[in-house]
């Protein structure tokens, strides 16, 4: 007697488990399932096997070879393409010339084999169904037969209207050779929707005969799942490798060299794989724990199936979960029911993993993270949504659609309900996408919204310093990653979000604690078209525009496809100034491609300013915040550069006051500063710092180190857009060209490098740094400043990439550089020692 087990699925409904790994192999009590079938077929003397493989076939191979090590002769079938299930056993043709059972790789049962191989000798029958009764047939194929067994009818996964039977097709099957003639060649062919209603048509001898016993098709991981459970409840045998232990009141099966320390807590079955060790006080209940797996001390596992090679850190508890191969678990995590961790997955400590979660392969997760949905396509899962005032992840990735409703309607639970928020975007489609069902999010918490649709960043900062919104949110494309988006969220005043503000949304949103409006008061959405005008008038009487007009300005803006282009020239006109635009068009396309060709754009612009002659150039990023100005020589200035000659030429514009600077920028900035009898005041290196810093009515001027500028006179945030127009009217008010400027200022070496440095050293890094500093003059605004006379180096870690900063500055080259080698060497010296 011959069979024939189906082995080729995909596995599909049950991955990430199938992942790596083809559905028959799966560990079912730490052996492959199909190893089951292979022993049930062989309990009726069914030991000639040929195996019909498709996906991942050399796993099965490798691991049955010829069979003889389990006492049956295996051969293998590989069909070229999917042929359906009756096409592949097609395939296999030649070596069946003799009745056969064809049964599937995947199924877990006890069924008598012999009792439906009697009754299909005793009805001299072509072709035998095993048939079953469940509680739920939706899924199946229904099966009708007559008084005499004879298969009358087949309802293919019916609705419950359709359900005349709860009797279903097991995919247990007996055959005559004869069935090939009904079989084509080379065409997919499936048993249950093409050969047998084409028996039943013929009125061949098509016979289906019920057994009772187990019966379970593990095709889900919820099936996984209680199929485990199944058999350690007794429901179903099933043969357990391990070895029963002489422990009265217990049930624990243990293979060879495990360890077990003492104190375990053993409830119900428990199955520990060879080399496995459990620790002190580890709590194990009807649980299976594959080979070389170490489960530490205080460890809870409450009906969990533990691949091999997996390292669970104390204090653990994991609830009804499965863990594949090569996973590690921190100190202290939580899964809850039906969490499925795939193949090669780091889990990080205090990590809270939410029900039925699914993460695919080689994750990783960030300790202090609450995991609320399935990890498939992104790396990584952050400990926190927000970094800084922004949430960033690439599109339809990390920041899916759904993800970003969810966001939406955690944003809108916490503001008051009946409440108004303005929204915006740039020109991207991806914004646009995610930002509809952000939208959706905040209406169903009864929020309405304000949506100024396409609008440059500033120009929205600028609305909400008037009354009537509670805050806003601006989507646009990262600068840096053009895959990924960047959700800008603002308070009502239009300052950046402060770390409190975006971790009560991270709260809310990991609690799913969602305010849900009645379905009379969901919020509206309404658009503010007047809002460009109300920028428009706020910027004119912001600046000189008789000084401007007199100085007849030239300027060549490269716009970069942001809405800026559509706003900026037309108030420059207003100034006087004759303005040459590039790319100033929106474009959603090409805004990404510019950006990564930032350098061969600012050549271009250079070279245009000074063939036309111009004043000034400027380079104008997408979000119209950051700044990059070219004098009229076409000299393209560093920001290092930019911000003292900001500085100087607003002092020699006749201004005086404090600038805002953070710690890293240059020293020559208070030289020049105090100069002229102004100040400086240095700020930490986040921006709502500098923010708060231009608040003051003392501060005239705050600029960061990448560009961007704020005036408060206009508004106390970064505005691109004014830059452009405060600096044609300081250098109008100066009378002097851009590049004499920089002539004036005096001269010192400025440098910037960053080293690699995990996470987890930052902390051990700036401990060291400052120990170094004992008995140096340093200062701990952001990150530790030493001094050296009027040099100085100062050591910053990255607060949201695996960086730490180094700058330096110092009056000759070879000094900062020396200063910069040498605390790069320190770091680095301080990482191996943390290692």
């Amino acid at each position: 007697m011959k069979a024939v087990i189906m082995a080729g699925g995909f596995g599909t409904r049950m991955q990430p488990l199938t992942c790596n790994t083809p559905k028959p192999m799966i560990p079912l009590l730490n052996r492959p399932i199909m190893l089951h079938i292979v022993e049930l077929l062989k309990k009726y003397q069914i030991t000639d096997l040929v195996m019909l493989l498709y996906h991942q076939p050399s796993v099965i191979r490798n691991f049955f070879r010829d069979g003889s090590d389990f006492g049956v002769k295996i051969t293998y079938v590989t069909p070229l393409e999917d042929m359906g299930t009756a096409g592949a056993v097609k395939c296999a043709e030649k070596f069946l010339d003799e009745r056969f059972l064809i049964i599937s790789g995947d199924l877990l049962t006890d069924f008598n084999l012999q009792k439906v191989l009697n009754f299909h000798e005793d009805n001299k029958a072509l072709a035998t169904i095993t048939l079953t009764s469940v509680k739920d047939p939706l899924q199946f194929g229904v099966v009708i037969t007559d008084k005499d067994k004879r298969i009358t009818q087949f309802l293919e996964k019916p609705g419950w209207g359709e359900v005349i039977s709860d009797t279903i097709n097991t995919g247990i099957y007996v055959l005559e050779p004869e069935i090939f003639k009904y079989i084509p060649d080379g065409e997919n062919f499936d048993f249950s929707q093409d050969l047998f209603p084409l028996l039943l048509k013929k009125k061949e001898p098509l016979f289906g005969f019920p057994l009772k016993g187990y019966w379970r098709d593990i095709g889900n991981t919820d099936s996984y799942r209680e199929a485990h459970y199944d058999i350690l409840r007794g429901k179903v045998y099933a043969r357990i490798d391990e070895q029963k232990q002489d422990l009265i009141g217990k049930d624990l099966r243990i293979g060879a060299d495990v360890k077990l320390d003492r104190n375990i807590g053993l409830d119900g079955t428990v199955v520990i794989g060879d080399n496995s060790q459990v620790q002190d006080s580890a709590q194990l209940k009807d649980t299976v724990i594959g080979r070389n797996c170490t489960i530490e001390p205080g460890v809870r596992l409450s009906r969990c199936v533990i691949w091999d090679n997996v390292y669970i850190k104390k204090g653990s508890k994991l609830t009804d979960s499965v863990l594949c191969n090569n996973v590690s678990v921190g100190q202290g995590v939580v899964m809850e029911e039906g969490t499925i961790v795939a193949d090669d997955t780091s889990i990080g400590e205090e990590v809270y993993i939410k029900r039925d979660v699914k993460i695919w392969p080689r994750k990783v997760i960030e300790g202090g993270s609450t995991v609320t949905g399935n990890l498939i396509w992104g790396e990584r899962w952050k400990k926190s949504l927000f970094e800084g005032k922004m949430i960033k992840g690439l599109t339809n990735i990390e920041l899916t659609p759904e993800f970003v409703a969810k966001l939406g309607c955690a944003y809108g639970t916490s503001l008051p309900k009946g409440s108004f928020v303005l929204v915006g975007r740039d020109a991207s489609l991806s914004s646009r996408m995610l930002k509809r069902s952000f939208l959706g999010g905040i209406l169903s918490a009864g929020v309405n919204v304000r949506d100024l649709r396409m609008v440059p960043l500033p120009v929205l900062r600028y609305k909400l310093r008037t009354f009537g919104e509670m805050g806003g949110v601006h989507f646009r494309q990262a600068m840096d990653d053009p895959a990924s988006t960047e959700i800008v969220f603002l308070d009502g005043d239009g300052l950046d979000f402060s770390s409190s503000m975006g971790k009560n949304i991270e709260r809310i949103f990991y609690k799913e604690n969602f305010r849900r409006a009645h379905h009379m008061e969901p919020g509206g959405i309404t658009e503010l078209p007047q809002v460009f005008e109300f920028y428009r008038e706020g910027f004119a009487r912001a600046i000189n525009l008789e000084l401007v007009k007199k100085a007849d300005f030239k300027l060549v803006i490269d716009f970069n496809h942001s809405p800026a282009g559509q706003t900026l020239p037309a108030i420059l006109n207003d100034m006087g100034c004759e303005v040459i635009g590039i790319n100033a068009y929106i474009d959603e396309e090409r805004g990404a491609k510019k950006t990564e060709k930032k350098t061969e754009s600012l050549q271009q612009l250079a070279k245009i300013v000074a063939s036309l002659e111009a004043k000034a150039g400027f380079w104008l990023d997408p979000t119209a915040e950051e700044v990059i100005l070219v004098d009229e020589t076409g000299k393209i200035y560093e920001p290092s550069e930019l911000l003292p000659l900001l500085v100087a030429l607003a002092l020699k514009s006749g201004v005086r006051g404090a600038f805002a600077v953070p710690v890293s920028a240059p020293s020559v900035i208070e030289q020049i500063a105090s100069e002229k009898g102004s100040s400086v005041r240095r700020t930490k290196s986040a921006e709502r710092a500098m923010i708060e810093a231009a608040l003051s009515s003392e501060v005239i001027m705050a600029g960061s180190m990448d560009g961007r500028f704020a005036f408060p006179k206009f508004q106390a945030a970064f505005d691109g857009m004014f830059t452009i127009a405060k600096t044609v009217e300081m250098a109008a008010a100066a009378g002097i060209p851009l590049s004499r400027m920089l002539e004036d200022i005096p001269r010192r070496t400025f440098l910037q490098g960053k080293v690699p440095c995990v996470w987890e050293m930052k902390g051990g890094i700036m401990r060291k740094m400052s120990e170094d500093s004992l008995d140096k003059e340093a200062t701990f605004i952001d990150g530790i400043k030493v001094h050296f006379g009027e040099d100085w180096v100062l050591v910053l870690p990255d607060q949201y990439n695996p960086f730490v900063h180094i700058v330096a500055e110092a009056k000759e080259q070879k000094v900062a550089q020396k200063l910069l080698d040498e605390y790069r060497k320190k770091v680095e010296k301080w990482k191996k020692e943390l290692q």
